[in-house]
C-alpha cells in the first residue's frame, strides 16, 4: 500500500475588506489591491470591482490592464479610435472546466489540467472559481509567486483545516510567502465565487502616481510632461478625443 499525504496549503497573512467608494463619473468601486492597507502586491498594482458609472479620459503608461466582466456591459474608447463593448464574462482568453461541485475558468495560467497559453509580460495566473456548498479544491501555485484571492460572493475557508481563514464577500486574502506550492479552499454551509490571482514578483522599485507607474519619481514626472506636450507615445492625444473624433 502506498501512503499518501495531503499537500500543505499556503496560509493567509492578511484579510482586508474592500470598501465601496466613488470614482470616475458616478462610478461606485470596491478597491482591493491599491487601497491604503494593500498599497500594491508585487507584481500587482491595482484591483477594482466597479458597480456602475464610468471613467473620463485618462492615460496609462508602463503597466497592463485587464477587464473581466462578470455581468452587465462596459463600453471602451481610446485616442486611437479603437472602441468596443464587453459583455457578461467576456474576456479574450478563457477556458472553463467543471469538477463535481466546482467550476473553474482559466483566464490565464493553468488549473487541474486546463491550461491557456496567453502571453503576459510576467508569468501570471488568473482563475475564476465557483464552488457549491461542502466542496474542497486544492490549487497548485508556483512557490515563487505572490498572490491573493478576492471573494466576489459567499464564504470560503482558505488554508489547512487547523489554521484556515474564513473569507467573506468583498475581502482580499493575501497568501503567505513561503515555499508552499498549493492553496486549499473549502466551502461549508455557503457557496463561494472568487478569483485567484498570482504572479512572479518583479522585485524592483515601483513609483505609482495617478495613472503612471515607473521606477522613479523623475520618470513619472517626465511621463506627465510627455502627456501634457503630446509626445513620446502620446502624440494622438493632441489630435483626437477618446471617442476617436478630431479635436
Amino acid at each position: 500500500m502506498t501512503a499518501t499525504t495531503t499537500p500543505i496549503s499556503r496560509s493567509i497573512t492578511k484579510s482586508v475588506l474592500s470598501k465601496e467608494q466613488t470614482e470616475g463619473v458616478g462610478a461606485r468601486v470596491r478597491r482591493s489591491i491599491g487601497c491604503p492597507e494593500i498599497r500594491n502586491l508585487d507584481p500587482f498594482l491595482l484591483l477594482s470591482v466597479p458597480k456602475n458609472g464610468g471613467f473620463p479620459d485618462h492615460p496609462h503608461r508602463d503597466f497592463e490592464t485587464v477587464t473581466y466582466m462578470l455581468d452587465g456591459q462596459t463600453h471602451h474608447k481610446d485616442f486611437a479610435g479603437h472602441k468596443g463593448t464587453i459583455g457578461p464574462e467576456d474576456l479574450q482568453w478563457m477556458t472553463a472546466g467543471p469538477q463535481d461541485g466546482v467550476v473553474i475558468k482559466v483566464i490565464a495560467g493553468d488549473s487541474h489540467r486546463l491550461k491557456f497559453q496567453i502571453y503576459t509580460h510576467i508569468p501570471t495566473m488568473f482563475l475564476d472559481f465557483k464552488m457549491d456548498m461542502n466542496q474542497t479544491v486544492t490549487q497548485t501555485i508556483l512557490a515563487t509567486y505572490s498572490g491573493f484571492i478576492y471573494i466576489l460572493s459567499g464564504t470560503a475557508y482558505i488554508g489547512d483545516p487547523k489554521s484556515e481563514t474564513e473569507a467573506k464577500a468583498h475581502h482580499t486574502l493575501i497568501f503567505s510567502e513561503d515555499s508552499t506550492s498549493t492553496v486549499r479552499i473549502q466551502t461549508k454551509d455557503d457557496t463561494a465565487h472568487f478569483v485567484l490571482i498570482a504572479g512572479e514578483p518583479l522585485r524592483e522599485p515601483v513609483v505609482q502616481i495617478g495613472p503612471f507607474v515607473m521606477n522613479t519619481r523623475e520618470e513619472v514626472y517626465e511621463t506627465y510632461r510627455n502627456y501634457r506636450d503630446g509626445v513620446n507615445g502620446f502624440e494622438r492625444r493632441r489630435a483626437r478625443n477618446s471617442d476617436g473624433t478630431p479635436k
